[in-house]
């Protein structure tokens, strides 16, 4: 019985961490996006880039939040 609790344990923390790096791989993307719209906005005041990328750092927040609650699951 105590090997199938960790058994189940791993798998159950395995799915928690897939979720995580889920996060992340969506957060590099967003950041990715994000630096390049800024960049575009800065270097060559293009107002339609500031305007992209202040919407993907509302999303980039939602985004930390939700990595956050999920790396927190994932660990306990």
């Amino acid at each position: 019985m105590q090997r199938y609790k960790q058994i189940f344990n791993f798998f159950k923390t395995s799915k928690k961490m897939e979720e995580v790096k889920d996060v992340v791989e969506k957060l590099k993307a967003q950041f990715e996006a994000f630096v390049k719209d800024a960049d575009a906005l800065v270097n060559a005041t293009n107002k339609a880039a500031g305007a992209r990328a202040r919407k993907i750092s509302l999303e980039i927040d939602k985004l930390t939040k939700e990595f956050r609650k999920k790396s927190i699951e994932a660990t306990k």
